[in-house]
């Protein structure tokens, strides 16, 4: 399954707030420094979906707010 994030960075609190089936808005405390935000988008994203951070899989938009994620369920 593919996912489209809409990242928020650096706020206060973090959430998964589903938009539709497959787009998903996620907030993270994390700046966007050297994946940080990415790798704790993955670990929200898991633990929303029940999966193991292992199926999730950024593939595109890395150093975007608009990120692509591979979810094998």
């Amino acid at each position: 399954m593919i996912l489209e994030v809409r990242a928020k960075v650096k706020v206060k609190k973090e959430y998964v707030k589903p938009i539709t089936e497959k787009i998903y808005e996620v907030a993270v405390t994390e700046a966007p420094h050297r994946g940080k935000a990415n790798e704790r988008i993955i670990e929200l994203l898991s633990i929303h979906l029940g999966v193991p951070k292992s199926s999730i899989k950024l593939i595109r938009g890395a150093s975007s707010k608009v990120k692509l994620f591979k979810v094998n369920l």
